[in-house]
């Protein structure tokens, strides 16, 4: 049997009062509980702690010893207490977020709100930028947590989320390609119809495509950017064609003038959530970070992957 807390709190509460009966008292609980209780510290010691005196009792030479010692790391405890308790009143609540910039527009806003209507009063620090930036940053802690896309493993960060959809075409509403709503063979278009680039390549995020594919793409294209958002508002103003990833193609098709096609190749989009690590995240770090999980999670685009 070792001796806890309990134990201690109740030999403690009888020094200081003098009795079995007020200490029961002072604790909310019976007089046989905290006899108890002294026994089976008494059991553990190896010596008396108390004496009987008529009615009452004394404490001995060697519990008034031990006392000495148990009120101190009381003392300790209590300032345990005001330690912890200054920490929760001087902390600073704030958070450094990097994200990509598909995200900056609409995840990252709504689980801000969500949480604002929740009465968090977090200061929140939010970074646009692309993933590798992100990445660096997080690593060099000048981040608390990235939101971020590419494929993993994202190295000397810790992942706390991973998930990935696939790429879709988002198309302007009067071309010929918006006609039909099965999934496009990339192969059937490629060198036939114009689609908007990325760069001088695809991107190398976009997971899966052949090379000879995109190179037939690139041959055709008029039109090259290096953000995803730019190229869905490229496709409203020339009227070509992109792939892009399915959260950017729902935000801009909700506008109007522009329908999404899935496409046949599975062309992979990677969604990472980051940070330095675990043991270094505070609370609002962790309370942000679940409620991005959430909705990631919660996504009917996320949900439908998963099912396919």
């Amino acid at each position: 049997m070792f001796m806890n807390f309990r134990q201690l709190k109740a030999f403690d509460t009888v020094m200081r009062l003098g009795s079995i009966t007020g200490a029961a008292k002072a604790l909310h609980v019976s007089q046989p509980s905290v006899t108890r209780l002294v026994r089976e510290l008494e059991t553990h010691l190896g010596f008396a702690l108390f004496l009987r005196r008529g009615r009452g009792i004394a404490a001995t030479v060697e519990a008034r010893r031990f006392h000495q010692a148990v009120e101190s790391a009381f003392m300790n405890i209590e300032r345990l207490d005001d330690l912890a308790a200054t920490i929760r009143k001087t902390a600073v609540g704030k958070v450094s977020v990097g994200v990509i910039s598909t995200f900056s527009f609409s995840l990252l806003p709504e689980v801000l709100g969500r949480l604002r209507q929740e009465k968090d009063d977090t200061h929140t620090i939010v970074y646009i930028h692309n993933t590798p930036a992100i990445v660096d940053a997080v690593r060099l802690q000048q981040f608390d947590i990235g939101i971020v896309s590419r494929s993993p493993p994202y190295l000397g960060v810790h992942s706390l989320y991973q998930t990935e959809v696939n790429y879709v075409a988002l198309v302007p509403q009067n071309h010929p390609l918006a006609a039909s709503k099965d999934r496009l063979d990339l192969r059937e278009v490629a060198g036939r119809e114009e689609f908007i680039t990325f760069g001088n390549v695809y991107p190398l995020e976009m997971q899966g495509m052949e090379e000879d594919l995109a190179t037939q793409f690139q041959n055709k294209a008029r039109y090259s950017v290096a953000n995803v958002l730019a190229a869905t508002a490229l496709v409203r103003a020339v009227g070509v064609p992109a792939l892009v990833d399915p959260f950017s193609a729902r935000m801009s098709a909700s506008a109007g003038g522009m329908v999404i096609r899935p496409i046949q190749q599975k062309l992979t989009y990677h969604i990472g959530i980051i940070t330095r690590g675990i043991e270094v995240m505070n609370r609002e770090t962790r309370q942000l970070a679940d409620a991005l999980i959430d909705r990631f999670e919660a996504d009917p685009l996320i949900a439908a992957a998963g099912q396919s």
